[in-house]
């Protein structure tokens, strides 16, 4: 609820994780208590059932993109919406015991998908080393704590929990990598604008209408509203059939984002709004500059035009 911050936080565990690392950049969630879960729906469920006031699930990454589980189950169930996103670089450190040196590792414990964003260091920098997989970071640095392993590919929240050394920084092979976190929580008010924002979207088109999609394309550019990310996950009903995560620049209370939403509402099968907010800062690698609306489709030519038509209809000459 707008200007009382959530208390009890939920994300996806376990523990030492990018996830626990990107909740811990939220002032709020660093005064509260933060519980991981052991899956995106556990997460989302708690926030449900009322055990949580706001959960922390990864949405995409730019490398491997949309995080499929999140998409789904964001819209599978009672409302949730997003308050807030959260942008870190995925920078992954070797972590050792101390006293281990990186020509001693025989074994690293790593995630599956943490070793394959390594695959090119860990050829040039450790080709003899066997890669045993485990269930996550966290899980990763706790093996080597305990022994179990030489070394771990973990995120740096790891080293100092677990009291590893660091054998090599930023060892993925695309370095200006990011994930992308959402916090999401019970359908409120939204913030007010920042001059910053961003609109999440879910929608489902007619298929009996030829253009559908086209349609409610046109419905954001003839306002100006700028596109920023289009994604569709299938619905489960039978092939063929879609449901879209849009995304674009602008907050509810605009005019402009208001007039759009309305007429997505005209021309789509169901719509479900997933919140209005603040943009998060991007690291400086993956900042882009806003794209301006073109020349008539400003929030200041929304509010002339509104007044225009208003003098109109109380009979004063326009």
């Amino acid at each position: 609820m707008p200007g009382v911050p959530p208390t009890r936080f939920v994300y996806l565990g376990p523990e030492s994780t990018f996830a626990e690392q990107a909740l811990m950049t939220i002032p709020a969630a660093r005064k509260g208590v933060c519980t991981p879960m052991r899956s995106v729906p556990e997460a989302l469920d708690a926030i449900r059932s009322g055990e949580a006031d706001a959960a922390l699930v990864p949405w995409e990454n730019s490398v491997g993109g949309a995080v499929g589980v999140s998409l789904d189950e964001a819209i599978d169930g009672d409302p949730l919406v997003i308050t807030r996103d959260v942008v870190i670089p995925v920078e992954f450190v070797l972590a050792a015991r101390p006293g281990r040196m990186l020509g001693d590792v025989r074994s690293i414990a790593a995630h599956p998908q943490a070793s394959a964003q390594c695959r090119g260091w860990l050829r040039s920098h450790a080709p003899d080393a066997a890669i045993i997989d485990v269930l996550s970071n966290g899980a990763a640095a706790a093996a080597v704590s305990n022994g179990e392993h030489d070394a771990a590919i973990c995120a740096p929240i790891a080293i100092e929990r677990f009291g590893l050394n660091r054998l090599a920084d930023k060892i993925a092979d695309h370095p200006d990598a990011v994930t992308r976190f959402v916090l999401l929580s019970r359908p409120g008010p939204p913030a007010q604008p920042t001059g910053d924002d961003l609109t999440s979207l879910a929608i489902w088109i007619s298929h009996d209408r030829v253009g559908a999609l086209l349609a409610v394309l046109t419905e954001l550019a003839v306002r100006g509203v700028n596109l920023t990310r289009i994604e569709s996950r299938p619905t489960g009903e039978k092939l063929g059939r879609y449901v879209f995560f849009l995304e674009c620049t602008g907050h509810v209370a605009e005019a402009r984002v208001g007039e759009a939403l309305q007429g997505l509402r005209r021309v789509c099968a169901e719509i479900r709004f997933l919140g209005s907010y603040q943009r998060a800062a991007l690291p400086a690698t993956a900042a882009e500059k806003p794209v301006p609306p073109p020349p008539g489709l400003s929030d200041s030519d929304y509010a002339d035009s509104a007044a225009w038509l208003r003098d109109l209809r109380r009979g004063e000459p326009g």
